[in-house]
């Protein structure tokens, strides 16, 4: 029953919206809007590539007449660096030095710093094209800085007159003599001789070395032991070469006044370093000599002697001067070449004519200065050769002779050299130097002033 009145109800509904469908398409229909009928026919455009970024931008024209308003840029954030750059920091280095001990080598003293064999092969290569290694003396001094896995950074060796030569580690190794500046200062003293000249300057403070400079200007004029009763005063006056108040070389005489039994001796030494003397008696010349070696050693005289090498007692036809391997010889008195080469027990030989009669000879000679030949004039204080040990010789020393007539004299008693160097220096010249040298000893021994004062000059 139920299934029934269902079933009717559907067919009821059915029937009703079949007569409304009816109605409403025969009914009469008024056209739609032209707006509306646009817009119900619009269909969208196919959306358009888009341009590519190089394509010319063109800015919109405003189309106000006010003036737009100006757009600035927000200033930039800057930040100020640091005035100083991060500190650079070098590795840590270690520092070693020491002066050499008598009988060492420098590659033994190189080994007690800890350099490795490659490091002081190279380090004595690159030395010795600087410095002759074999001139190496106690009381030269290395220093050695080393990285801190002992690497050599920087090696330094000095040498006498306060010379260093360097030896600095890098890219490449690079070498270099550094020489100081020193200052010149002059120094006087005052010696009473009592027993001997040497001992009469070591007690009064000045350097004992002078006793072989004076020995050498007035051992021709003036007999040390017989002439000297005692109580006699010399006066003197020297140079030295300092580098922070320290003397870095030998000095050098400038003036020695002797008082001796009413003779006053006195001797000046030029300041060109030529070694040139001028000796007065009583303000009179005397005679010009010119040391063949400065502040050289006066080994052995004029006279006879045991033979140091045969044994056998001969006659010593000069007088030896011991010195150091390579110390500069220079001509004692001015004349011309006459002779350059080696003469059997002298070795190499440089010999000099001075005029017709005398001439001087300088033997044992290690080297010969370059461009110097036979018939060439020299000056007295020129350079002719360096000390060596040539020939028949038992160490470094200058052999020195003077011949008159080709017979040996005592070199340091013969008068003939002073004839030929007087005549290149005028009386008034020569006068100069002493009246210059008198003045200042005079300052220096000033009772009112320090005796050891000193002066630059």
């Amino acid at each position: 029953m139920r299934i029934r009145n269902v079933a009717v109800g559907l067919a009821t509904a059915s029937t009703l919206s079949g007569a409304a469908l009816f109605f409403y398409s025969a009914s009469p229909k008024e056209p739609a809007p032209d707006a509306l009928a646009a817009a119900s026919a619009w269909i969208p455009e196919s959306p358009k590539a888009p341009r590519s970024m190089d394509a010319k931008f063109i800015r919109p024209t405003a189309t106000r007449k006010e003036r737009a308003p100006e757009s600035r840029s927000l200033p930039l954030l800057t930040v100020s660096a640091p005035e100083a750059g991060l500190p650079e920091f070098e590795p840590s280095a270690v520092n070693w030095s020491r002066a050499i001990a008598p009988g060492e080598t420098l590659d033994v003293v190189l080994s007690e710093a800890g350099l490795a064999s490659p490091d002081r092969a190279e380090i004595a290569l690159a030395l010795g094209t600087e410095y002759d290694l074999r001139r190496l003396r106690p009381g030269h001094s290395i220093t050695v800085i080393s990285e801190a896995n002992g690497r050599p950074r920087k090696v330094s060796l000095e040498v006498e007159d306060g010379v260093r030569i360097e030896v600095t580690f890098g890219e490449e190794l690079a070498t270099q003599v550094v020489t100081p500046d020193p200052d010149i200062v002059t120094l006087a003293g005052e010696a009473v001789i009592k027993s001997s000249l040497f001992n009469a300057l070591a007690e009064a403070g000045i350097p004992a070395r002078f006793a072989v400079d004076l020995a050498q200007m007035l051992g021709g004029t003036v007999d040390f032991r017989r002439e000297m009763s005692g109580g006699e005063i010399l006066r003197l006056m020297w140079r030295e070469a300092r580098v922070g108040g320290e003397r870095i070389a030998e000095p050098d005489l400038a003036f020695a006044a002797l008082d001796m039994g009413g003779s006053l001796y006195e001797v000046v030494w030029p300041e060109d370093g030529s070694g040139q003397a001028t000796i007065y008696v009583g303000g009179e010349l005397l005679r010009i000599f010119a040391q063949p070696v400065d502040g050289a050693r006066l080994s052995s005289v004029f006279g006879r002697r045991t033979h140091p090498v045969y044994g056998n007692v001969r006659m010593h036809t000069g007088v030896d001067f011991a010195a150091a391997q390579g110390t500069p010889v220079k001509a004692t008195a001015p004349g011309r070449i006459s002779f350059i080469g080696r003469r059997g027990g002298y070795g190499r030989v440089v010999e000099i004519s001075h005029g017709s009669d005398t001439m001087t000879r300088y033997a044992h000679l290690s080297a010969v200065p370059d461009g110097l030949s036979r018939g060439q004039r020299v000056a007295a204080g020129d350079l002719i050769g360096r000390v060596g040990a040539t020939g028949t010789a038992t160490g470094p020393n200058l052999h020195y002779e003077v011949l008159v007539d080709g017979r040996p004299t005592d070199p340091l008693a013969d008068e003939r050299l002073a004839e030929a160097s007087e005549s290149e220096l005028e009386d008034t010249v020569t006068l100069a130097r002493l009246l210059a040298a008198r003045a200042l000893l005079a300052r220096k021994l000033d009772p009112d002033t320090v005796l050891t004062a000193t002066e630059r000059l």
